[in-house]
């Protein structure tokens, strides 16, 4: 489930189909995302009330700890579905040398991340394409790692999605995905949720861990981190009120206080009632 309050996320407008609407609403985040946090619309990493880390730099912690967990390696090909912005691609680019190819359905993002990983001299290493996730075509093998960060929550039916991630992987690939997850969280407290914010699913780990099996991976690792990452609400509010005079400037004060509004209600539950994982898991070597 991405960042919230980043443009048309709590209502979705009813349009020729579900892929058509998510793309819809990630196009119209697109401005406040570059503006409020540099491009980077996942979640941060901080490690308690004290520290003192900026957004951005919290959000390339989590990055970081993806591509951790990956054990990414210089010259690998490494597949990113809803890329966004591009700013993980191009920061894995960067940091490990990796090859990444980033999906996205929004036409918006990919220009505007073409745009960075060309600003980044990065051309030759990063690329992106307008494609629906749910349905690759890139051939059997592809890659060696894929990266999911909070983007499988806007796909219906994840056994499809998941088999096709599964196909593109070589053996022994390894796919890495992060999301929001139901802790404390009733059911369809859960769904509804999730549904507020344009998402399909706000599972736990144990539910993310069944269809993962069920379509031939294995598990490596997992790490629940809700209280450094979705307990720290807060850190969210700090960042807006301390932006607050120059997004009024380029967005208005009533989009500021709509950005903040949506953040406190998307926050509000609480690190006891939604988590956060960061999942691993692997195609077997045969």
């Amino acid at each position: 489930m991405k960042m919230p309050g980043l443009g048309a996320l709590a209502t979705m407008k009813a349009m020729e189909s579900e892929t058509t609407q998510i793309a819809e609403m990630f196009d119209e985040s697109t401005d406040m995302s570059d503006a409020f946090n540099d491009g980077q619309v996942h979640l941060a990493y901080w490690y308690d009330d004290e520290d003192q880390s900026p957004l951005i730099e919290a959000t390339q912690r989590l990055t970081r700890k993806v591509a951790e967990s990956l054990r990414l390696r210089k010259g690998e090909r490494v597949l990113d579905v809803g890329c966004g912005l591009g700013t993980p691609a191009i920061q894995l680019a960067t940091e490990y040398g990796v090859q990444v190819t980033g999906v996205n359905i929004s036409t918006r993002q990919v220009a505007e991340a073409h745009a960075r990983a060309e600003a980044a001299g990065l051309g030759d290493q990063v690329a992106f394409v307008t494609a629906d996730f749910s349905a690759l075509d890139f051939p059997d093998g592809s890659f060696d790692a894929v990266v999911a960060m909070e983007a499988l929550v806007y796909v219906r039916d994840l056994g499809p999605t998941l088999r096709g991630l599964h196909r593109v992987l070589r053996p022994g690939g390894r796919l890495t995905l992060t999301e929001p997850t139901r802790e404390g969280l009733g059911v369809v407290a859960a769904s509804e949720h999730a549904t507020a914010f344009g998402a399909k699913w706000l599972l736990s780990v144990a539910e993310w861990l069944d269809p993962l099996r069920e379509n031939g991976f294995e598990l490596l690792e997992y790490l629940q981190c809700g209280p450094r990452v979705f307990g720290m609400g807060p850190k969210y509010l700090q960042a807006v009120e301390s932006r607050r005079e120059e997004l009024a400037a380029r967005f208005g004060p009533a989009a500021v206080d709509e950005l903040r509004q949506t953040l406190e209600h998307f926050f509000a539950p609480g690190a006891d009632r939604i988590g956060y994982a960061v999942v691993t898991v692997q195609k077997p070597w045969n």
